[in-house]
């Protein structure tokens, strides 16, 4: 049986990105190249990379294999990479984007983007080099110089699409606004817990394609500002009774609910089967009553899974200070 056809949403370049990727952090090395290869086999087309989960090397052996096999073809693919903090500087930028293609086995990338706006201090083997009482050490390096050396390698054809992650509205708009090539998406936390309704809809209004990472939500989470814990999304009652009534999961509800805002979803996952079942989306339909009680659940900034807390006094943090105290990553 021919795998199934993942639809495609249409990035300003005019690439065709695949709604639904597999993310593959914390995917752990002697795992990742099999879990890319069986999801090669069960039509995944989209992959969600960075050099800092540490897995690059074995994600291109999985693409170089299936390609050499005759599964795929390269321009099937839609590769997504990032650029760490501590390679925020015009020639740092380079130099990453050199290594990854080369863990990659790839001439060039469908998406580079800047993995957190804030950069840490260059020059060193520590991705994250820290000062002697434990903390990260910051860079000054405007997100500004990191980005517009993204377009000069898109114009140098090494990259067909530029863009941002976990930046904020107004970073966002920042670099709309003194750019020369528009980014072609924003990488963000979205699930029904952080529905970020404010920078969804002004990504939406600049063509700007927001992709949701974490669209399960994560047992990695946080807590209110009460300190009032949240189950986990999969285990919210609202969740289980729509899912209940179209016979589905509740994953397929969480997915299908960021789906049918027209955004782009990574869940990641290793297992088989569950690879299989994230594609099983495309056979029913959330209805108004169910797009309502999914909004509601919204928990605005109180379930946030990943904060970098510990990065909350740069000045290029995104997100509300009061993340400090949750060190997350």
């Amino acid at each position: 049986m021919a795998p199934p056809k993942i639809p495609t949403v249409r990035l300003a370049s005019g690439s065709n990105l695949p709604v639904i990727g597999l993310g593959t952090w914390q995917a752990n090395p002697g795992q990742v190249k099999e879990a890319v290869r069986e999801a090669i086999e069960l039509g995944y087309r989209h992959f969600d990379c960075a050099h800092i989960y540490g897995n690059e090397e074995e994600i291109g052996e999985a693409f170089a294999e299936k390609i050499k096999d005759g599964v795929v073809k390269r321009e099937e693919l839609f590769v997504t990479s990032k650029v760490w903090n501590n390679s925020h500087s015009t020639a740092a930028v380079h130099a990453a984007l050199d290594k990854t293609l080369k863990a990659l086995r790839l001439d060039y990338l469908d998406l580079y983007i800047i993995h957190w706006p804030f950069g840490y201090q260059e020059g060193g083997p520590d991705p994250s080099p820290k000062d002697p009482t434990g903390k990260v050490i910051p860079s000054d390096i405007d997100y500004l110089e990191t980005y517009r050396a993204l377009e000069e390698l898109q114009k140098a054809g090494k990259l067909k699409n530029i863009g941002l992650s976990n930046f904020n509205i107004e970073q966002t708009r920042r670099v709309v606004e003194n750019c020369s090539i528009a980014p072609s998406s924003n990488q963000f936390e979205v699930h029904v817990y952080l529905q970020n309704r404010e920078l969804v809809d002004y990504c939406k209004s600049q063509n700007i394609v927001v992709v949701a990472y974490s669209p399960l939500g994560s047992n990695e989470r946080t807590k209110s500002a009460d300190f009032i814990a949240f189950p986990p999304p999969l285990e919210d009652a609202v969740v289980k009774k729509i899912a209940d009534k179209h016979k589905k999961l509740p994953g397929h509800v969480l997915l299908k609910f960021l789906l049918q805002q027209d955004l782009v979803v990574i869940p990641k996952s290793s297992n088989k089967e569950r690879l299989k079942s994230n594609l099983e989306l495309f056979d029913f339909t959330l209805d108004k009553d169910d797009l309502t009680q999914l909004a509601s659940l919204d928990k605005k900034g109180d379930y946030r899974c990943w904060t970098m807390g510990r990065d909350a006094d740069h000045k290029y943090y995104p997100f509300d200070r009061k993340y400090a105290s949750n060190p997350s990553n």
